[in-house]
């Protein structure tokens, strides 16, 4: 079993900025990528940013500039800096992880969500 657990959502107000985290835990044999993902009401869930274990992010067009991914291998660990938030990036942010638990079995696993809401 992995699990992976995120942290750091909130309220913020635009123009300000929040940081996500989320840990993978469990039965990891190793980890190929970690990204976030987000998903409005109504709307599919889309990539915000992935980086994979070499470190090569990649990130959707409207986060580009103000986003910015980052991965910790020894810990299992990925951040995402959130700048200059803006109203239309408020969403649920799901942490995913593309994750062998065998040396040759893998799965995509998820978060369970973090709501990031910027308003005035």
């Amino acid at each position: 079993q992995v699990q992976l657990v995120e942290s750091g959502g909130g309220v913020v107000q635009p123009g300000r900025s929040l940081r996500l985290s989320c840990a993978a835990s469990g039965s990891i044999f190793s980890i190929v990528a970690m990204g976030w993902y987000r998903q409005e009401p109504g709307k599919e869930r889309e990539l915000v940013a992935d980086i994979n274990s070499g470190g090569s992010t990649n990130y959707v067009d409207s986060v580009k500039g103000r986003f910015t991914i980052s991965r910790d291998n020894a810990k299992n660990t990925v951040h995402l800096q959130m700048n200059s938030l803006k109203p239309e990036d408020t969403a649920v942010y799901y942490c995913n992880g593309r994750i062998y638990y065998t040396p040759f079995r893998w799965e995509d696993y998820w978060g369970q969500g973090t709501q990031v809401t910027v308003s005035s």
